[in-house]
């Protein structure tokens, strides 16, 4: 009985000491793990790396450091990593599937990083929803909304799709459509939306602002208004011209309709 107490109390020990150690090797490692990359991220912030980089690298860096912690840890307490990692290339296929599409979006991450169809701050339209970019991470894209709202878009949803970057060109085109009665004067109204445009030191020179009759609606003359201006101006020049030239329309008595239809009514005569 004694005999049998010993050699639990020596496999206690020995066990209980590679379990501790395993555990202070996950825990250490893990807390290096995390400081290196934050040391990369800043080396690379010194070394003025571009910036969606930055965040892409510091994650995978991280990653691959804690799978060797795991490993390590392992080894200690006595599993044969050789083993192990055969296991882990056994079970591959398995992994492949279940995480293919964990798998498709690191793909399609580095093939962002890689041929960069947008940096940060650019306005896009991505995997159907629109944004500034924030940052790209391993596995998701990060924009933030006109309004402030957080939206995380899996890589391969963008990669997938089409990409339209807004602030990747130096001038862009605001499309306005105004309305005008059929009686008014069209050279009347161009002239004033003419000046309104021309008056808003936004709008570029080159090329010059197009305003034309663009349709002969049902119940209106439509005139299309298109100032070129730099992409930080968008928003702003539509709405301001949009006020403005609502106000100078009415104020030269020129008629912005309402949608009307004409009835007439015939009233016939009964017979016998």
């Amino acid at each position: 009985m004694e005999e049998m107490l010993q050699k639990i109390y020596q496999l206690g020990m020995l066990y209980g000491i590679r379990i501790i150690a395993a555990i202070l090797i996950f825990i250490i490692g893990k807390w290096a793990a995390r400081l290196i990359s934050k040391l990369v991220a800043k080396v690379m912030e010194k070394s003025k790396v571009d910036a969606i980089l930055i965040p892409f690298i510091k994650n995978l860096t991280y990653f691959v450091l804690l799978t060797f912690v795991v490993i390590a840890s392992l080894n200690k307490l006595g599993v044969e990593t050789t083993s192990f990692v055969a296991i882990i290339g056994a079970a591959g296929l398995a992994i492949g599937f279940a995480l293919q599409g964990a798998l498709a979006n690191f793909a399609a991450g580095v093939m962002l990083i890689v041929f960069k169809p947008f940096k940060v701050d650019d306005y896009v339209e991505a995997g159907s929803t629109a944004g500034f970019v924030e940052q790209i991470q391993i596995f998701n894209t990060i924009l933030r909304s006109p309004d402030n709202r957080k939206i995380i878009v899996p890589n391969s949803k963008i990669t997938g799709d089409k990409i339209t970057n807004y602030s990747d060109i130096d001038k862009r085109r605001v499309d306005l459509v105004f309305g005008i009665s059929y009686d008014d004067d069209i050279r009347k109204a161009k002239n004033i939306l003419e000046k309104v445009v021309t008056s808003d030191s936004r709008v570029l020179k080159d090329p010059k602002p197009v305003i034309a009759v663009a349709e002969l609606a049902d119940s209106s003359v439509n005139l299309v208004c298109r100032p070129w201006v730099k992409p930080a101006d968008y928003w702003g020049v539509y709405f301001d011209i949009l006020e403005a030239a609502k106000e100078e329309l009415e104020k030269n008595q020129i008629t912005i309709p309402y949608p009307q239809r004409d009835i007439h009514l015939f009233e016939t005569k009964k017979t016998g």
